[in-house]
Formats: structure tokens, C-alpha cells, sequence
């Protein structure tokens, strides 16, 4: 296994992760981020948890009555206490000593003799333990427990929490021993990770069972129904991913777990299946998975309305995670395509520029321009809009916290062959007894040198991700490596028009455009005056540049019934310049209307 791992940490597979020791980001794209997120964001997240009371709920046990925050909001101190850890730990990261200690001894102090520890229920006053398992979230958030926890042993940096973790994880190994499970998968990745620090059996049995109890409609009858929970059809025959889609990627995070540890290849290539058809028909093209608001689900194949994305922000977290393993079970880079994809238009659209604000769910339409939420409320809406600097929901900025901290462990793998680098960032790489410095400016250009600083005497493998936008496939270079010399890649950042499947209805008639990994959008801020986003249609027969298309504004003529039978439409005079912006600099300059998905002037 790999020495001072990171989040996931597999015993076998066809690749090893890279451990957070090993993996240095040196600035560019990601290095700007992870350094705002390291400072700025932590601290921001513990600021508000403060404000809001969800500290004070471990501070404050016998006052039951007096909780602050939704069922789940003690997960967000144990995600950001996750984050923490990460960033104390990563080489060049910013210190969250004190943060540590404190949550350390908060989470001690409300942990009950028995091992439970929720501070929403079982005391004095409160609903009972377990009463409500499709909404109670307690082991929902006892998985973020462990994995904090696990965070807190490969780092060092939170002594004390491994013994909290495991007596919550003991509880609930005891309380759910025979039958039951939670509404919200999650504990099932946090009990192999907890597996795979301390060698206890039983965690990765009780996490195997967790999985096997799903898809029998045991859980509470729902007004979302059985999917919602990932209740109505067991794991092993789903054919793709349905309902909330959090949970849905959460739970097949921990099946992939379980399925390397135990060598269970028929459950691996279920979660593979599903994901293939999930990516196939069910996934925006930023990457973004989600396209129900009632109910944060997946919908039906192909039924992805831009104006309607919900896409939320953990979801492209979760599929990161779940992209990554599947990376490192199987050796297939495809996987590296879809983390690049979901980093570059998900998650570095969700958080703004100074670490302080962000988005939880990410329209691809905005219609109206939104207004600018309160600096010092938490918003109620999920949906569209601003991003806002909390909301009652906030599990997206401490999520994207501990990705960050820990990204460069998503960024490249080892094998007893040599190194891949599957991910473009300006970095120093130690693995397979080499040493690399990665030069990019990624993803806004297209050129990657790889510089050998150390290396072996014998000979060793260097691979090079090609995305699929770039032809696909890998570069491949084997020899004996000498200090000093380079492998290049370039990949070619020429704008490309695409358009959706036909069967996608609610953007047909549409194309976008990409440059890279990056999305682009069009934004109302950067258009001419009088032009309206609403109006637009764009030449698909001249080739797109980086940052503007051709188009025609066209001039709908207001009627008393919205229906007509012919096709008519007055034109503008001539064509106009459309320019467009990297989807996940979109709001960054106040309120605007932004598409993404442009009407064509042939639909």
C-alpha cells in the first residue's frame, strides 16, 4: 500500500494511488485554488458552523432542545475537520492546528459511552436513535466521521480522533449487526477506508452488508419512492444510476470499495455498468449529474433540461471520487476523462474567487438575472442564481474543501512499472523512484512538459493521459530515464462546436461550444447592448473561435397568444459577434442570464 495515502487507499487494483506526500501542486489552475482553499475557505466554513450553532450542538449536550442546523449538519464539521487534515498534511498547505484540536474534543465530548455519537438524537428531549433511518442521517454522518477520522491517522494531524471513530463505527457495527441501513449511503466508504487504516474485519463486512440490504424497498414508504433512497432495485442487477444522485454515487463509492477488497468482480462491473449508462445517457455536459430539483435525482435517460440542471455540487464531487476508483481498479484512463471534465466545469465553477461564496446546484440556462444573496444570512435556495456565502444545506463548500486539500492524489498513479499522470497541473511528482516536475498552463493551453529531475537506474514506464477531445488513448514512453530530460505532450486547444444527442429534446436545435475540457457560455454581460441571450442563434458552418461565435440576434414580435402557424421571425440586420466565457467563470461579475446551449439558425 502506499506510504501516507490519501482518502482512498485500495490493497489491490490495477494502479496505487499517490500519496499526499507525493504529489506537490506549484501554482497554475489548481495550485491558485487549493492555496485560496486552504485559507480562506477553511476558515470561512469554520466561521459560519460557529455563527450558525452546528459547533455549538457538540458543545451544548444537554440542551437538545436548542440545536442549531438540519439532522445532517454535524457532517459538516466532520468534512471540514477532513479538509483540515488534508491541507495541514499536503506539502506547501496551510496549518489548521487549532481547528483540529478543538473539533477533536468537541466530537469526544458528545460521544455517547456506547460509541453513538449525533447530538440530533437520543437525548433528553430529542426523537430516538435510529427512529426516522430515511431522514435521521446519523450514520450518514458517522461515515463522514470516518472518513475524517481516517484522514486524521494517515496524516497525523487530529491525534485522538481514530478512537472516536472507531467506537462510533463499533456502535453501529453492534446496532445493525442483523438488518437495517441509513436512508443516505455513505458509511459504506467510510467503513472500508476505516477497514483498510486498522485492519478490522468487521467494518468491511458491515459495509458488504450495507450494500447487500439495499434495493429490497425495506426503508419507509417515500412520496419520492424507493429510488430516492437507492431502495428499489438491488445494487447487483441496477442497470443505471437513479434517484437522489448524491446517494446514489455515494453508495456505489462504497461498492467499489468493497468489490477491490474482497475481489467481488461481479458487483465492480455492476457499478461499472451503471456508470457507463449514467455518463451514456443521464450526465450534462459540464460533467454534471442531477436534472430533478424535487427530489436532487437523476432523471430519465437523455431528459437533461439546461434551465433545470440541478447538478449539485457534491454530486461532482462524488463522481470524481467514484471516477478515480474506477481509475485505479481497472487501469482505464476513460476514467481520467470524466474527472477532468467534472474538475474544470463542476467544481471550478462552484466556488468564487476569494474562497468565501459558492454554488450549490449549476443551471446551465440562467434566465433572469439573480439576485445577490445577503452576506451574513444563509440561503434558502439550492437552485440557479449567485453563489451565496452559506446555505441551510451547505454540504457543497465543506465537500469541495477536502477535495481540493487532497487533489493531488486524483492527479496521477503509480504501478511496479512507472508513473501515469492523468491530470495537467503545474506539480513536482515522487513515485516509482522518480522524481517529475510537471509545466503546464492547463487547461487554458494545451502544452505539458514533463521534466525528470531523479530516476532509477533501470528502466521505468512515464504515461500520459490523451483526453478523448485530444484523440484519446495514452502516450506512452519506456526506457531508462535520465535527470534532465523531458517528455512533451500537446494537445491540440482549437474551439470545437457539439451538439447533443437528438434524443436529449430539450436542447435539440442546440450546439455548444468547448475548448480543452472547458465549457464555454454565453454570458448577457459580455453582450453587445440590446442583444438578449433569449434571442440568439448561432452559425454552426463557421468554425467557433476561443472566446466568440457568429450569430444573428433574432426580433420576436410580442403577440396575445405565444403559437403560430408559420415560422416567420424577423431578423437582425447582420450577423453579430457572440462572445462567450469559460463556463465556470460565469457570475463572477455580479448578476447576469448565461446558456450554455446555443439555438442554432438551422433549428
Amino acid at each position: 500500500m502506499t506510504a501516507n495515502p490519501g482518502p482512498v487507499a485500495p490493497s489491490r487494483g490495477a494502479l496505487r494511488p499517490v500519496g499526499l506526500h507525493q504529489v506537490q501542486l506549484t501554482g497554475g489552475f489548481w495550485g491558485q485554488r487549493q492555496a485560496v482553499n486552504g485559507t480562506a475557505t477553511i476558515e470561512h466554513c469554520r466561521e459560519w458552523l460557529d455563527r450558525l450553532g452546528w459547533t455549538g450542538n457538540f458543545r451544548d449536550p444537554d440542551a437538545a432542545l436548542r440545536r442549531r442546523g438540519r439532522e445532517f449538519s454535524d457532517s459538516e464539521v466532520y468534512k471540514l475537520t477532513e479538509a483540515a487534515c488534508w491541507e495541514t498534511a499536503r506539502p506547501g498547505g496551510h496549518p489548521h492546528g487549532e481547528l483540529l484540536a478543538e473539533f477533536t474534543a468537541l466530537a469526544a465530548s458528545a460521544q455517547a459511552a456506547d460509541g453513538y455519537l449525533h447530538t440530533g438524537y437520543g437525548r433528553a428531549g430529542q426523537p430516538a436513535r435510529y427512529s426516522d433511518l430515511n431522514f435521521g442521517h446519523e450514520l450518514y454522518c458517522a461515515g463522514h466521521l470516518l472518513q475524517a477520522s481516517v484522514a486524521a491517522a494517515r496524516t497525523g494531524a487530529a491525534p485522538g480522533l481514530l478512537d472516536v471513530a472507531r467506537r462510533a463505527a463499533d456502535h453501529a457495527c453492534t446496532q445493525f449487526a442483523q438488518s437495517g441501513f441509513c436512508g443516505h449511503p455513505e458509511i459504506e466508504p467510510g467503513l472500508v477506508e476505516l477497514y483498510r487504516v486498522t485492519g478490522e474485519e468487521r467494518y468491511l463486512a458491515q459495509a458488504a452488508a450495507f450494500i447487500e440490504r439495499r434495493g429490497h424497498r425495506s426503508l419507509p414508504e417515500h412520496e419520492f419512492g424507493w429510488r430516492y433512497f437507492q431502495d428499489e432495485t438491488p445494487l447487483r442487477t441496477a442497470d443505471v444510476f437513479g434517484g437522489h444522485a448524491v446517494r446514489a454515487l455515494y453508495l456505489a463509492n462504497g461498492a467499489v470499495d468493497v468489490a477491490v477488497e474482497t475481489g467481488d468482480e461481479d458487483l465492480l462491473a455492476a457499478v461499472i455498468r451503471q456508470f457507463d449508462r449514467t455518463l451514456a445517457r443521464r450526465t450534462y455536459i459540464t460533467g454534471g449529474v442531477g436534472s430533478r430539483h424535487l427530489d436532487e435525482a437523476f432523471g430519465d435517460d437523455f431528459a437533461l433540461p439546461p434551465d433545470r440542471a440541478y447538478s449539485e455540487t457534491c454530486a461532482g464531487v462524488a463522481t470524481i471520487m467514484l471516477a478515480h476508483r474506477l481509475l485505479l481498479a481497472t487501469g482505464d484512463t476513460r476514467y481520467g476523462d470524466v474527472v477532468d471534465r467534472v474538475l474544470h466545469n463542476v467544481i471550478a465553477a462552484a466556488v468564487a474567487d476569494d474562497g468565501r461564496s459558492f454554488f450549490y446546484a449549476h443551471t446551465l440556462h440562467q434566465r433572469t438575472p439573480a439576485e445577490v444573496p445577503p452576506a451574513e444570512h444563509e440561503q434558502l435556495r439550492f437552485g440557479g442564481g449567485q453563489r451565496a456565502p452559506w446555505f441551510e444545506v451547505s454540504c457543497c463548500l465543506t465537500n469541495v474543501s477536502r477535495l481540493l486539500a487532497s487533489l493531488g492524489t486524483y492527479l496521477a498513479t503509480e504501478d511496479d512499472n512507472g508513473v501515469q499522470i492523468h491530470q495537467y497541473a503545474p506539480m513536482r511528482i515522487e513515485a516509482a523512484g522518480m522524481s517529475l516536475e510537471v509545466a503546464t498552463a492547463y487547461p487554458d493551453a494545451g502544452d505539458v512538459t514533463v521534466t525528470v529531475l531523479a530516476a532509477p537506474a533501470d528502466e521505468r514506464t512515464l504515461t500520459l493521459r490523451v483526453p478523448q477531445w485530444a484523440g484519446g488513448g495514452t502516450h506512452v514512453e519506456r526506457r531508462v530515464f535520465t535527470p534532465g530530460e523531458q517528455v512533451r505532450l500537446d494537445l491540440a486547444m482549437r474551439p470545437r462546436w457539439t451538439f447533443p444527442d437528438p434524443r436529449v429534446d430539450a436542447v435539440r436545435g442546440c450546439a455548444a461550444v468547448e475548448v480543452g475540457p472547458i465549457v464555454m457560455c454565453a454570458e448577457s454581460i459580455d453582450q453587445e447592448d440590446g442583444v438578449r441571450l433569449d434571442e440568439l442563434q448561432v452559425d454552426t458552418a463557421v468554425a467557433p473561435e476561443v472566446n466568440a461565435v457568429k450569430g444573428r440576434s433574432i426580433r420576436p414580435v410580442d403577440e396575445p397568444w405565444p403559437y403560430r402557424n408559420d415560422r416567420t421571425t424577423a431578423e437582425g440586420p447582420e450577423p453579430i459577434v457572440v462572445p462567450l466565457v469559460a463556463y465556470h467563470r460565469w457570475a463572477r461579475r455580479g448578476p447576469s442570464t448565461m446558456r450554455v446551449w446555443l439555438p442554432t439558425t438551422t433549428s
